[in-house]
């Protein structure tokens, strides 16, 4: 920040645009330049930005709205901050308003009286100074980044809460959390505008407030999806992108990482950690519907289950009514955790499963021996076939093709429902939060005694951690329950 402000006069009457310039340079700190018209003024912009233009409204060669479209272009843009002050004989309050939703900040009339211009320009004076403070902390305050949260990957109930919890247990131990905006992509670009400061504290709040990129993560605790997320960064499996998202690790002097996600968030952290100091702390906490990081509980889960379970119902009413078959896509990738369970709370007829070996000719003998069934098929299943074979058909419709396939005639109407994705955005439940709360606080304690490369994990009610080493992503379902889902044919089973 300079001593002086620094103020531009454009007018292309030389009499009239040397009046202002005395004007003000009669006031204290201000240092006043001169430009004959809108083109001169760019230039001068371009090479040395002043902090406030005072700009005549017609002139020859470029007049002031197009000097101030210029100016305010980029939102972006150093240049936005500069504070436009028109100066027209136009009265008309049509004139006024064309030009502030341009991007003028304030308009005079002609003839402007001096004490007038010199109070608008001090408006803006405070106005500029202002943004330079908070520019200025908001680059002290991601000089240097202390626990950075990483979200990337699909949605899910707990990405929130999660968030606001590690934020309220890190602040209580006086540490400062941050959070990429955009995941992986984020650490990528690498700019100031790619990073939040995370606050629980309401009073801290209001004393960082007025820094951009500071965002209140209290209201978090209950909060439906995801906020500071990115859809999966598919660029990120490539070595020389990871290289950059080190880099940008490093120039942040970030010291610990909290990466919050399924499993392919889980592999990129990983994929990090080969390329990152063991100085810094890294941890990662499993939020996923579909439960695909083995040997824990996963936040999302039992919120995902029970949404899956009641939309499973809905279905299982309908088709009782009007005596039909619905073959619904869930949620499942690889196991199908999600599929299965959402079928065995609902009491479907059927799950079908990633791995699942099944007798289409018996299902189709045994739908024509009902009025009504529901199966409920994973979008896994069978993946890499339909891809192969180039068949634009979602799971539900591809298994619905290899019951016609049997050549037996189908006697109840059948109608395929494709994977709705409203389960991502639904409202965590107390399961979901309780568990978001126990790995927050898990992970604030792993911090605290200094030790890295952990997972927090929950199963049937006991706490542990899962170093890095020995976390896996397949997370099979139980044979055992393969029986429970199939109350249709009685023969499902695994391959």
């Amino acid at each position: 920040m300079t001593d002086k402000y620094r103020i531009l006069v454009v007018e292309d009457e030389a009499s009239t645009r040397k009046l202002y310039t005395k004007i003000l340079r009669s006031v204290p700190g201000l240092l006043v330049k001169e430009a004959c018209d809108g083109a001169e003024a760019m230039e001068m912009i371009k090479k040395s930005p002043p902090d406030i233009v005072v700009c005549d409204l017609e002139m020859p060669r470029m007049d002031g709205r197009e000097l101030c479209r210029f100016i305010k272009a980029d939102p972006e843009s150093d240049l936005s901050d500069i504070y436009v002050i028109i100066v027209s004989a136009r009265e008309a309050k049509e004139d006024k308003i064309r030009c502030i939703s341009e991007g003028a900040d304030d308009y005079l009339t002609k003839p402007v009286d001096p004490d007038e211009l010199i109070a608008r320009v001090k408006v803006g004076q405070r106005i500029t100074s202002h943004i330079k403070r908070a520019d200025l902390e908001k680059r002290r305050m991601f000089e240097e980044i202390d626990v950075l949260l990483i979200q990337d990957g699909g949605c899910a109930p707990g990405y929130n809460p999660v968030t606001a919890f590690i934020t309220y247990h890190l602040e209580a131990m006086g540490r400062e959390t941050y959070a990429t905006r955009e995941g992986f992509k984020s650490l990528v670009t690498g700019s100031d505008d790619d990073f939040v400061r995370l606050v629980y504290d309401p009073d801290l709040f209001k004393k960082l407030d007025h820094i951009p990129g500071v965002f209140h993560a209290a209201p978090l605790s209950e909060s439906r999806g995801a906020q500071l997320r990115s859809e999966r960064y598919r660029d990120f499996v490539k070595k020389s992108v990871q290289k950059k998202a080190a880099e940008t690790i490093k120039r942040r002097k970030v010291r610990a990482i909290i990466a919050i996600g399924g499993n392919g968030t889980f592999k990129g952290v990983e994929a990090l950690c080969n390329l990152l100091p063991t100085s810094i702390q890294v941890f990662f906490i499993p939020v996923t519907i579909d439960s695909d990081i083995a040997g824990t509980e996963c936040i999302g889960q039992h919120t995902g289950i029970e949404m899956g379970s009641e939309k499973i119902r809905c279905y299982m009413a309908d088709a009782r009514t009007h005596k039909r078959t619905y073959i619904l896509e869930m949620m499942g990738a690889r196991s199908g955790f999600h599929a299965l369970h959402s079928c065995l709370g609902a009491r479907a007829h059927l799950a079908v499963l990633p791995n699942s070996v099944i007798d289409h000719k018996k299902v189709v003998e045994a739908l024509n021996k009902r009025e009504e069934c529901v199966i409920v098929v994973a979008e896994g299943y069978k993946k890499e076939e339909r891809e192969a074979k180039g068949l634009d058909l979602n799971a539900a419709e591809y298994f619905y093709h290899e019951l016609l396939a049997t050549g037996i005639e189908i006697k109840q109407r059948v109608i395929c429902e494709p994977f709705s994705r409203d389960i991502r955005g639904a409202a965590p439940n107390n399961q979901d939060i309780t568990l978001a709360q126990r790995m927050a606080y898990n992970v604030a304690q792993y911090l605290k005694a200094g030790t890295s490369r952990l997972m927090p994990a929950v199963r049937s009610g006991r706490e542990f951690a899962i170093p890095f080493n020995e976390i896996h992503t397949d997370n099979m379902v139980e044979e055992d329950l393969l029986v429970l889902s199939d109350r249709l044919t009685g023969t499902n089973g695994m391959g």
